[in-house]
């Protein structure tokens, strides 16, 4: 059952989601050759904590960090690691979220890591620009495979693959609620879009095949081939106009 957010509502997730666009806007400056993932975690973990809301992934499943961060090609779930330390070159997927009087915000960025290649710069602003290409759509009346449908669209028009394995979903109280959102598909099908849906859409694209693996630790997801994987994530509502992007710092726009 797709849950409709009321006015009130949707004004809490908006207080969460101003927290976590800051946060990630803030991360871009944080990353840099010679910090550990394990560093990123506890920046966001302090961040989310110091702005008095809980960190959402923090336990959520047994998850130990309150973020993933994936490291090239990582996709999701990547577990934070003192070991783990980012060098020039790579590229970094951070996924976080943060709960505000039991309203969740859910979002995510790829950040390059000092100076990246020219490729691996390509599959970040593709995979950001999928999802402003999919924002496009999310209006009263379209239906919720048009979303997936202009994410895989443009991410294979520009050479990259789309994961189908793992989607974007519906968010609120929980931060897994119906719908599924996926990044793929054919227009015209499944719900309708309705004024008050609250979405985490979720564009994740691949260099290479779109085939993905969990590796041993059972919560990092990584692409079959080595090749970069790129996550980006915001929470979004549907409005009576354009969708409001409630985890996009005023910075980012």
């Amino acid at each position: 059952m797709i849950r409709i957010k009321s006015d009130d509502e949707v004004e809490l997730m908006q207080v969460s989601g101003k927290v976590t666009g800051a946060i990630l806007h803030d991360l871009a400056d944080f990353i840099k050759p010679g910090i550990s993932t394990l560093d990123v975690d506890r920046f966001v973990n302090d961040r989310i904590e110091a702005a008095g809301m809980i960190p959402t992934f923090l336990g959520y499943g047994g998850f130990p960090g309150s973020a993933c961060v994936s490291v090239n090609d990582e996709l999701v779930h990547g577990l934070p690691s003192a070991e783990r330390i980012l060098t020039e070159g790579d590229i970094v997927s951070v996924d976080i979220g943060a709960t505000h009087q039991g309203w969740v915000s859910d979002a995510a960025r790829t950040y390059p890591v000092g100076k990246i290649s020219e490729n691996a710069e390509k599959i970040i602003k593709v995979c950001r620009e999928t999802f402003f290409e999919a924002l496009k759509v999310c209006r009263i009346g379209n239906h919720l495979s048009d979303i997936g449908h202009a994410v895989q669209t443009m991410a294979e028009a520009e050479g990259f693959s789309v994961v189908l394995e793992y989607v974007g979903h519906g968010i609120g109280r929980d931060m897994h609620e119906d719908p599924q959102v996926k990044n793929y598909g054919d227009p015209g099908k499944g719900p309708v879009l309705m004024k008050g849906m609250a979405l985490a859409i979720e564009p994740m694209i691949n260099e290479g095949s779109a085939a993905v693996k969990t590796l041993p630790d059972e919560w990092t997801v990584a692409t079959t081939d080595g090749k970069l994987s790129a996550h980006y994530e915001n929470t979004i509502i549907v409005t009576d106009g354009d969708p409001l992007v409630i985890t996009l710092d005023e910075r980012d726009r």
